[in-house]
């Protein structure tokens, strides 16, 4: 069993232990910075042959030209041509589903007319360009690709281009084929820093984007927070996270639960699962069950440390106290297995996405659900939103007043502009009331 951490609401330091659980910061340390800083401004010096250079040096790219490192559309299709049966079923229904659920978010802007006869509103334009980060090799995920293009498409992009690192020339051909079926416009195999330093500065090859998404390591999430500005970004995404709250009742299958924490831990050493009971007995159960089944979990090294570096069985008095911690945690994921999980999500202010029920894995949201995996992590669901089409649209403002309507609104402006000393604003403000003095 990994040394994994056991808390209980009652200890004199329960808030002290978990405030350094959730503890989690990579992308501020002061050397990986400046790596990214240098990467970033030799892609803006160099461009192509920057990032071709860097692709060679950190992937170990066998090509021989910039050119070789975009894959053709006829490779695309190919990929998905090549799909068995069964994986090209699940890929479509995955996709469809997704659509669907994305279909919901579209929003359509609005206006109304004032008292006054003024015409008030908003308009909501999809993003011309669009950059997705998919992480690469041969354990990349495809689910990514779905969970980043289809919204864009549903939002109405008119162009989407896909970065994928392929570590010695490696590419999953799946992700090659969801790509085909999402609609990407190009797919390029470069990752990393210099990938997001392309997409938002452009090169001679590569088209500057308008925002980029998409999860990556810690240099990708570094560089997407270094060209916060320059484009738009959807998040720093951080290791994956799972929260799983029982109540130790009778319908509760502890194997289940221990198996839903793992499907987090195994994705990296630094994930987190996090397990949360007022039951002492079911808490001793599923320690139990992490035991019997990491014996058997191919990734067990990896789940293993995970558990070690950032898991933690949490023993709480009441659902009161539960709540509260689930709150506190603001977990990307979180399972309520329960009987009647709707009560209690009611009181869920913070988590990227909830599964209700013993019969909601989170790993059926991570690819066929129709929500989105791409969630809000380190606590950050505080203030976040899982991606979805209203990140790849933009809204805009839009005023138009009447002769008649105007004059009441101008005479407010101009008065406040007067109070701001803003002689300008006051003047342009006072022409449309009628009250004009240019002395």
């Amino acid at each position: 069993m990994p040394n994994l951490a056991i808390l209980n609401s009652t200890d004199d330091d329960f808030q002290e232990k978990l405030a350094d659980l959730l503890a989690f910061e990579t992308v501020t340390d002061t050397e990986l910075v400046e790596t990214v800083e240098r990467i970033i401004a030799q892609v803006r010096t160099e461009g192509d042959e920057a990032v071709f250079a860097l692709t060679k040096q950190f992937d170990e790219h066998p090509a021989n030209s910039m050119d070789e490192l975009f894959v053709s559309a006829d490779e695309l299709k190919s990929a998905f041509e090549h799909l068995t049966d069964e994986v090209k079923t699940a890929l479509e229904l995955s996709a469809k589903r997704i659509f669907e659920f994305h279909q919901h978010q579209k929003e359509t802007g609005f206006s109304f007319v004032d008292g006054l006869g003024n015409t008030l509103g908003q308009k909501v334009t999809p993003l011309d360009r669009v950059g997705i980060y998919v992480p690469g090799g041969l354990a990349s995920y495809p689910s990514s690709v779905l969970m980043n293009a289809i919204p864009a498409k549903v939002a109405g992009v008119g162009d989407i281009t896909m970065v994928v690192p392929a570590p010695k020339g490696e590419l999953n051909p799946l992700v090659l084929a969801a790509a085909y079926l999402a609609g990407v416009d190009r797919v390029i195999t470069i990752g990393g820093a210099q990938a997001v330093a392309a997409l938002a500065y452009g090169t001679q090859s590569i088209a500057k984007v308008d925002k980029i998404t998409g999860p990556g390591n810690k240099y990708v999430a570094c560089a997407k927070r270094a060209v916060f500005g320059q484009v738009g970004i959807d998040m720093i995404a951080g290791p994956s996270e799972v929260l799983v709250y029982a109540e130790g009742e009778e319908a509760d299958n502890a194997d289940w639960l221990a198996m839903d924490l793992l499907s987090q831990a195994e994705h990296d050493t630094v994930a987190q699962a996090i397990f949360v009971t007022t039951c002492p007995k079911q808490l001793d159960a599923v320690k139990n069950a992490l035991d019997k089944a990491l014996a058997n979990l191919p990734k067990a090294d990896i789940a293993r440390t995970a558990l070690a570096n950032r898991g933690a069985l949490i023993l709480v008095k009441d659902r009161a106290e539960g709540v509260a911690v689930i709150n506190q945690v603001a977990p990307e994921h979180l399972e309520l297995s329960l009987d009647n999980p709707t009560e209690v999500e009611r009181q869920i202010r913070h988590a990227g996405a909830i599964f209700l029920g013993r019969h909601t894995p989170e790993a059926i949201g991570d690819y066929c659900a129709g929500s989105n995996h791409v969630l809000p992590t380190s606590g950050t669901a505080r203030f976040s939103s899982p991606l979805g089409v209203y990140d790849f649209t933009k809204k805009t403002s839009l005023i138009y007043c009447t002769t008649d309507g105007s004059k009441p609104l101008a005479k407010t402006a101009d008065i406040l502009a007067v109070e701001e000393n803003l002689d300008a604003h006051a003047l342009s403000a006072r022409y449309r009331h009628g009250v004009v003095c240019l002395d």
